[in-house]
């Protein structure tokens, strides 16, 4: 039928540019992907060195929470190098085999970090059970030292995270990683200094129980942001877009397919079939759905699939 010629062919934008930092709005996201890196390594060596030393720790002292937050430090070092690694991963470039580029690499390692937190909030539960059936001898003065100098490592370490991109999952799987070691060290602290004071060592391992269900709170909400994404859910105000623009585009008839979808947490793709009047200019109508997508909504990647609708004076066969 005349003029309802698809416009694909006239539709120059390509799918990777919004998401890899080559569309405009997005041309920071290197530099903000280089600070992410530097941040993250040096937070995994902090973190790896002083690991060792808590083990050494907890293994001489006889305490679980120290041996507690060991291991939750052993999973962050393998949790902050694979942030390190999947950014690295990520600075490569889009090709044909992967058009949107690598970087939801690092929204599996978010999902896998998630996972790990969890699987060590269930095993401090674990130990913390065979501790109340059957307590042990603690020297709470090395304990004690051992968990103020964690403290104040992971203080560092926090410090260091907080400067980088927060709305990055990769880096928020990170915070929560380490932000579980510093409610470790406090708990740990806190109880060297009641075993201290009373002699009475059932307190750490309730502390550790209590360090383990701030854990699993946070490790939920990690998995289900990234799990989210890696099943390229829609983001949050999805439902807001189809009505923005039926409102504020000029000449846009009626929306008949439009998908949104999530590629990483600051890339959002969209794809929309729709009817424009028959005496608009549908070149027009697609740069300013554009632009109304990518000042509204952050969105720079969309295809478009536009056609005329019959005039009224037209016949339709």
């Amino acid at each position: 039928m005349a003029g309802h010629a698809h416009s694909h062919h006239g539709d120059a934008h390509h799918p990777n540019e919004g998401c890899n930092g080559h569309g405009h709005g997005h041309t920071h996201a290197p530099k903000v992907t280089e600070q992410n890196r530097k941040r993250v390594g040096l937070a995994a060596v902090l973190t790896g060195l002083f690991m060792i030393a808590e083990v050494a720790g907890g293994l001489i002292s006889g305490s679980l929470a120290l041996l507690a937050d060991a291991a939750h430090m052993m999973t962050d070092f393998a949790a902050l190098a694979m942030a390190w690694a999947a950014f690295q991963i990520a600075r490569k470039p889009a090709n044909s085999r992967f058009p949107y580029g690598y970087d939801r690499v690092s929204i599996l390692v978010a999902f896998i970090n998630g996972l790990t937190l969890f699987a060590v909030a269930i095993w401090i539960v674990w130990e913390a059970f065979h501790r109340f059936l059957s307590p042990g001898n603690i020297l709470a003065g090395p304990m004690l030292y051992v968990a103020i100098a964690g403290l104040m490592v992971n203080l560092i370490v926090f410090k260091i995270l907080m400067g980088a991109d927060q709305e990055n999952l990769n880096i928020r799987g990170a915070v929560l990683h380490v932000l579980g070691d510093l409610l470790g060290s406090v708990a740990a602290i806190a109880a060297a200094v009641i075993i201290l004071m009373t002699g009475w060592v059932v307190a750490d391992p309730i502390l550790s129980v209590l360090v383990a269900l701030l854990i699993l709170r946070s490790a939920w909400g990690l998995i289900k942001a990234s799990a989210h994404i890696l099943l390229q859910g829609a983001p949050d105000n999805s439902e807001q877009i189809e009505t923005d623009l039926s409102s504020n585009i000029r000449g846009l008839h009626e929306v008949s397919r439009l998908r949104i979808w999530s590629m990483t947490n600051d890339c959002v793709v969209v794809t929309m079939s729709a009817t424009v009047d028959s005496d608009s200019s549908i070149e027009d109508i697609k740069h300013a759905i554009r632009n109304r997508l990518s000042e509204q909504f952050n969105i720079q990647d969309a295809t478009l699939d536009l056609t005329k609708r019959p005039s009224s004076n037209q016949t339709v066969l």
